[in-house]
């Protein structure tokens, strides 16, 4: 058992060795607009993991973990960026603003649409392609990142700064039991914390996003399970329905077994992940962002 149990820590760190993580960079060097004050809550962060180079396919995922837009969960945040990172994805974890440091709408949408567009402005810096940069959510992570995949902009050309001249629409979204819809099969405590108490019906109306997708949505990956109680599996079918509606590509697994918040259902080395994460990888073969 003691030889099975070290080789399986070799195994890893050879893993995290190969993936470097760097250190967070704060997507406004000057303070995000609307920052209540300076303190980490309050400055939201990308933190870039970098594949293999032997690997490196150009592509590159900002990544929302989810928490009910309360906290951030490292597994769907850390773990799905070393998991791409072994396919040559290049992975951007975001830290947005939350709800118990004071932060509503549009905050968190203000940031992932920066992420993007931060990812984009530096492509060069991390050798990808500024026309491949996806954005992976789960729960309320896959909220925010469904709100930018239906709210998203070409930028400002005539912005003095860099990042703002960058489209925030991503090129693809993929999105893990997340929850779409401020309606009846919303996750009541996510809506809450996003759009404060009593809303007005047009801001819940905005950002139940099986309401918003347009044309211009981009292709998705969704996948829930059967039996996730906390999040209903409608949140996921409105969204496909939606996107099916307006002839935009997607990919739709409801898989039986598996509770909400599971990520990857594995740790690194990632030698027995849910099957979504194969299903996933397929999609992604078939969208040039895996080879």
């Amino acid at each position: 058992m003691k030889s099975i149990l070290t080789s399986a820590t070799l195994l890893l760190s050879l893993i995290l060795s190969r993936a470097e993580m760097q250190a967070p960079v704060p997507l406004w060097p000057d303070g995000a607009p609307g920052a209540l004050g300076t303190s980490s809550n309050d400055i939201p962060t990308l933190t870039a993991y970098l594949p293999e180079a032997a690997k490196v396919t150009g592509a590159a995922m900002v990544i929302c973990p989810g928490g009910a837009y309360a906290h951030l969960a490292p597994h769907e945040g850390n773990d799905y960026a070393l998991w791409l990172n072994q396919h040559g994805v290049t992975c951007f974890v975001l830290k947005y603003r939350l709800a118990p440091s004071g932060y509503h709408h549009p905050a968190m949408l203000n940031d992932a649409a920066r992420a993007v567009r931060w990812v984009r402005a530096n492509a060069d810096e991390f050798k990808i392609d500024a026309q491949r940069v996806g954005i992976m959510g789960s729960s309320a992570g896959g909220h925010l990142a469904a709100t930018l995949l239906t709210h998203f902009d070409a930028g400002k050309p005539d912005s003095t700064d860099a990042v703002e001249r960058q489209s925030s629409r991503p090129d693809l979204g993929i999105l893990c039991y997340a929850v779409i819809s401020m309606g009846e099969f919303t996750h009541q405590y996510s809506k809450e914390n996003l759009l404060g108490t009593n809303p007005p019906p047009e801001l819940v109306k905005l950002m139940s996003n099986e309401l918003q997708v347009s044309r211009r949505t981009p292709p998705c990956f969704l996948w829930t399970t059967f039996e996730d109680t906390v999040v209903p599996m409608e949140n996921t079918l409105s969204f496909a329905d939606a996107l099916r509606r307006k002839r935009v590509p997607f990919d739709l697994h409801i898989y039986q077994k598996g509770g909400h918040g599971m990520g990857l259902k594995d740790k690194a080395p990632f030698a027995n992940p849910h099957p979504w994460a194969a299903d996933c990888l397929f999609w992604l073969k078939e969208q040039k962002f895996v080879n």
